[in-house]
């Protein structure tokens, strides 16, 4: 028996309709179903999930293994069972009431493959007002880990992973839990794992949120076993990441998301001893879990709540859950108050003289939201125009103010440029926060002189990364911009030829990969001109034998067509160029006279002239089927041809007319 490549694993209690969805898509992966095997748990369903899942495996003989089992109480069990039984090199655990798109197993697998990674996440999307994991799926990330990418705040289970590396450590899904029981699992595979890889260029997983409200997640109560769990994970933690950064960034994503929800659940809690000791539980966790470096660390909410915490105020801490629920519920988010070169966010108790919380807690200083789009973006007779906005979110315009940055990869050196305001009446609106914050004027136009951007000089060669600065007081926030842009904005790289006085020089509006920043390429570091000039075909003229047609296109912004010519260059150093005649957008032809030119090579190029000799040339590609051709200059014969060279290059010459008549005469003769 072969070994499948992916062993699919789904435990389902009382999962109709949503199962019929989840198994058809399994079944139609693109991959195929013989790489597959579907290992299925009916976990003591009392619907009809049993007899969905042997009508599948009727349908598909071989492709399905079906399991009854009493019900468990959690989906720990069945996914336990079904590894116990899988054989393939994968697995993929799979919710009952969730499905995948056609190509996800597939994707994934490939991208395991090509990079050798253990786990494979898959892009995920929420059905039905579902939530879904975002952050970790920005861009593809073909082999990254949990210290140097979002992929740690992704807990659940349902990934593509490898299954030496669960069998090795012989991992399992611990028993006991109805939530929160797959983060030990995943937690430990993570810090285990050989490389983690995300797909994050096509929908996945769709993640469901059931009509009945029987998702596991939303139908168990109470913040013990939550606590509990998160005890588990600070221990994993500390003891498998030593103390520093990378343990930092693991454990904010366990107060800022576990202990929330604990809290959520905790100020539901009806029994105030139950209530009490589940909140002493989380203050003896800050107390030996919460150092001064993981403080900075986590965000304004979670720092208020450890602090309200650790000061042992229960009821602060309860009427902190139900003004957040009501930031959750109506999608307003509290202002920002900016003090000189401190920001500070409005949360509930801020210098509150009765409870005393520092100032500090407050701070949102180096984590103010920005929001921000370029609009249009040009280069015009070498000066540099865009407009867009950039805002800081929640914080009030009367003060603010924009400049633009030019700064060199490289080197580093920067040139600054001031910004004239545009009205953004409409700004703000309903997109975020209802329509609480407007921000009027947070346009900006701006023109920069590429030839005097450097006190005064050409800006040199280099690429030069384009920034936004917004200025709120002394409160400044960089922005890297470029990446938020209109649809109307010319995506593509867009490569100039610019004159400085009799001048030229070159220069490129792209974006970066896989940012999508804009940036200023001058002097073709990465974008050449002659790259953007093209040769379709050469031809002598039908109705001028000494005559080359050389026809071609070009595909640069900001010189015209008149500027370009077709360079014949000899041995000597003697050179002719003849201007090319536009033909529609970006095409053009040239005719040129080879009669006149001296005996010798002449190399056949496309020629955009600079100063004093200098410019861009790009040698015309050797055409095998130019033929030979002939002309009278004088009354005698004179020839042009290709010779063979990479490139293009003509040997003229007049006939020597003994040595042809003698060719002729022997070639009769031989006949």
């Amino acid at each position: 028996m072969s070994t499948p490549d992916i062993s699919v694993i789904i435990g389902a209690y009382n999962a109709m309709p949503y199962l019929t969805k989840t198994l058809t898509s399994v079944v139609g992966q693109s991959i195929g179903r013989d790489r597959l095997e579907i290992i299925t748990v009916n976990d003591g369903s009392t619907d009809g999930t049993g007899r969905e899942l042997e009508r599948f495996a009727a349908e598909y003989p071989g492709l399905f293994q079906v399991f009854h089992q009493e019900n468990s109480g959690g989906p720990s069990a069945p996914r336990n069972k079904g590894l116990d039984h899988a054989r393939g090199r994968f697995v993929f655990f799979l919710d009952a009431d969730d499905y995948l798109g056609e190509e996800a197993l597939e994707r994934m697998l490939a991208m395991a493959e090509k990079n050798k990674t253990d786990v494979v996440l898959g892009k995920m999307v929420g059905v039905n007002g579902r939530g879904a994991p975002a952050s970790m799926f920005l861009r593809n990330q073909p082999r990254t880990d949990v210290f140097s990418s979002r992929v740690y705040w992704a807990l659940n289970p349902l990934k593509l992973i490898r299954r030496e590396l669960i069998e090795r450590h012989e991992l399992r899904f611990p028993l006991g839990y109805k939530t929160c029981e797959d983060q030990l699992f995943t937690g430990m595979l993570y810090l285990k794992a050989d490389g983690i890889s995300v797909v994050a260029d096509y929908d996945c997983l769709y993640i469901v949120k059931r009509d009945d409200g029987g998702n596991i997640t939303t139908t168990t109560r109470g913040a013990e076993s939550r606590i509990h769990v998160l005890e588990l994970m600070v221990d994993l933690i500390e003891k498998h990441v030593p103390a520093g950064p990378d343990r930092d960034g693991l454990m904010n994503r366990h107060l800022s998301i576990d202990m929330f929800h604990a809290l959520i659940h905790l100020a539901r809690e009806a029994d105030p001893e139950l209530q009490q000791k589940n909140y002493e539980q989380l203050a003896a966790l800050l107390e030996r879990s919460y150092p001064d470096s993981l403080k900075a660390k986590v965000n304004a909410i979670t720092r208020l709540r450890c602090e309200l915490i650790q000061r042992r105020m229960l009821q602060e801490t309860i009427e902190l859950e139900k003004i957040d629920r009501g930031y959750r519920s109506t999608g307003v988010q509290p202002g920002v108050l900016v003090e000189g070169d401190r920001a500070y966010t409005l949360l509930p108790f801020f210098r509150d003289a009765e409870r005393g919380i520092p100032d500090d807690i407050y701070d949102v200083t180096t984590a103010l939201q920005d929001r921000h789009r370029l609009d249009s973006v040009t280069v015009d007779g070498g000066v540099l125009k865009m407009t867009g906005h950039a805002y800081l979110r929640r914080v009030p315009q009367d003060t603010t103010t924009t400049e633009l940055v030019l700064r060199e990869r490289g080197s580093k050196t920067e040139h600054r440029f001031p910004t004239t305001a545009l009205a953004t009446p409409d700004l703000g609106g309903s997109e975020e926060d209802g329509g609480k914050y407007r921000y009027p004027t947070a346009g900006f136009s701006a023109e920069i002189d590429l030839t005097s951007a450097a006190d005064g000089s050409r800006l040199p060669k280099g690429l030069w990364d384009v920034l936004v600065v917004v200025r709120v007081q002394d409160v400044v926030k960089e922005i890297r911009f470029g990446h938020r842009r209109l649809p109307a904005v010319q995506a593509a790289p867009q490569t100039y030829v610019l004159a400085d006085g009799e001048e030229k020089f070159a220069a490129a509006l792209y974006y970066t990969h896989p940012y999508s920043n804009l940036t200023l390429d001058i002097g073709e570091n990465l974008h050449k001109i002659a790259d953007k000039l093209h040769v379709d075909g050469v031809r002598w003229s039908s109705s001028a034998s000494a005559q080359l047609e050389v026809s071609g296109s070009w595909k640069l912004a900001g010189v015209p067509a008149s500027a370009l010519g077709v360079r014949l260059q000899s041995d000597s150093g003697t050179a002719v160029t003849t201007p090319v005649t536009a033909r529609g957008e970006h095409g053009f032809t040239a005719n040129m006279s080879v009669d006149g030119l001296a005996p010798g090579t002449w190399a056949v190029s496309l020629w955009l002239p600079s100063q004093h000799g200098q410019g861009w040339s790009m040698p015309v590609p050797f055409q095998p089927a130019l033929k030979n051709t002939r002309w009278y200059r004088r009354g005698l014969p004179w020839y042009a041809a290709a010779t063979k060279h990479s490139n293009l290059v003509l040997r003229v010459s007049r006939v020597e007319i003994v040595k042809a008549g003698v060719k002729r005469l022997r070639a009769v003769m031989n006949a």
